[in-house]
């Protein structure tokens, strides 16, 4: 009797060749081939969503976060009474430079970048100083004005843009994005003169941070351009947050005085103060975390058109709390502003189709 073949481990052996095999013999599942995501342990956020919902989870992180750190300083400066802008701004570079550590050397959510070369270090440094200056004027503008005046004022970003971009790269933009501009302007003097609760230094420090802001991303792309130099947003903000912090010292210590002991004193009788310092800075951080993952999940013009609604959600949300009066002409200069930036995104987008 020719006892029935079993299964060996030779090589090129093949148990499936055995049909007639009998309930002693041993069958070998072979499991499939792991992913690359199991086999290194990487696992991507929300990988158990649909897209569509991640997208809109990432979308409503980015205007609860937006609109959640300009209520909580409006919150902090005006009606609390903690008058310290640089220092509260010192706080949120701070937090920023942590929360970057810990989201880039452990959590991983993006490679991380090193600084390559001394040069690169002080371009990084200009950088910040840019930042702080835009960050500081705009938290110390919502002490004088409200958050609708300051998000409509924050919307003419586009025009200091094409300024800067022109005075210091001397990049023309075509007749019809010129064109677009000009109910950007004329909506912020017409919001600027129907505001009941006008302020001009507040005015002023917010026109300054706006400019800041387009003259941060002006000099972002000259001094960041080479392959080697460009930095992921993320790797930037790591770099950029701390120096921002040490700049800040020295100016919150000189006009300010003595606020942080002044704040630890407020925090033994008043522990709300911590609350609200610490979710003041975390909610400052989500602020640019969310930006990367819109950008990431959508594109970088679905961020300037969330932009221009969040510009009008937040400055109704900020009526509805804080209860600041509005006119019909303010409302009317805030919509001609908005309807300007989208009618300079539309005509940047011609322009660069036609250049291509």
């Amino acid at each position: 009797m020719v006892e029935a073949q079993t299964w060996t481990t030779r090589r090129m052996s093949n148990p499936r060749l055995e049909s007639t095999a009998t309930a002693d013999h041993q069958l070998l599942d072979i499991p499939a081939t792991p992913t690359a995501e199991v086999r290194n342990g990487i696992y991507s956020v929300g990988s158990h969503l649909s897209p569509n919902l991640l997208t809109a989870l990432i979308i409503a992180s980015w205007f609860m976060s937006n609109i959640g750190v300009l209520l909580l300083n409006k919150y902090l400066l005006s009606f609390y009474g903690y008058r310290y802008p640089i220092f509260l701004t010192m706080l949120h570079m701070i937090s920023c430079a942590c929360y970057s550590y810990v989201a880039i050397n452990f959590l991983e959510i993006v490679p991380r970048q090193h600084i390559l070369s001394r040069k690169q270090f002080f371009k990084i440094f200009a950088l910040s100083a840019i930042f702080c200056f835009s960050v500081v004027c705009g938290n110390t503008s919502l002490r004088y004005i409200p958050v609708s005046f300051n998000q409509a004022i924050g919307a003419t970003t586009p025009f200091f843009t094409a300024i800067f971009a022109f005075l210091i790269t001397c990049k023309k933009e075509s007749a019809e994005v010129y064109c677009a501009l000009l109910p950007v302007v004329f909506g912020i003097v017409l919001a600027s003169n129907s505001e009941p609760l006008f302020n001009l230094f507040g005015f002023l420090v917010c026109v300054g941070s706006t400019a800041g802001r387009a003259l941060k991303s002006v000099v972002q792309g000259i001094l960041l351009t080479s392959e080697a130099e460009k930095l992921h947003s993320m790797n930037l903000l790591l770099y950029m947050a701390p120096m921002a912090a040490m700049i800040l010292l020295p100016f919150t210590l000189y006009i300010e005085g003595n606020v942080a002991r002044i704040t630890l004193e407020k925090a033994k009788t008043d522990s709300f103060i911590v609350f609200l310092l610490v979710g003041n800075a975390t909610v400052a951080y989500l602020v640019n975390l969310t930006n990367f993952l819109v950008t990431k999940h959508t594109s970088a013009l679905t961020l300037q058109v969330l932009g221009n609604a969040k510009a009008a959600l937040a400055a109704f949300v900020s009526v509805m709390i804080f209860k600041n009066p509005v006119t019909v002409m303010g409302m009317a200069g805030f919509a001609v502003t908005i309807m300007g930036v989208v009618l300079y995104s539309e005509a940047k987008k011609r322009s660069k189709v036609t250049t291509h």
